[in-house]
């Protein structure tokens, strides 16, 4: 079963991205630490489209590597 637009917008909330509103449906969302935007189109109640939930686990993904990455490097 597909994902809510709504929930995907949640877990991108949780991860620290920043909500901007775009034109319509769409939303944009940016991680100071991410170099991609990522657009959601959709109402909250419509069920996500498969490439939808992809990039943004992507997005996660890559986003988690990052901040560990960062962790394990000593601050000079």
């Amino acid at each position: 079963m597909p994902k809510k637009i709504r929930e995907l917008k949640s877990l991108l909330l949780q991860a620290g991205f920043a909500y901007k509103p775009a034109k319509g449906s769409h939303s944009k969302w940016i991680h100071p630490k991410f170099s991609k935007a990522i657009i959601i189109a959709g109402k909250d109640g419509s069920d996500a489209k498969a490439y939808l939930e992809k990039q943004v686990t992507e997005a996660l993904a890559e986003l988690k590597k990052i901040e560990a990455d960062e962790q394990e490097k000593p601050e000079e």
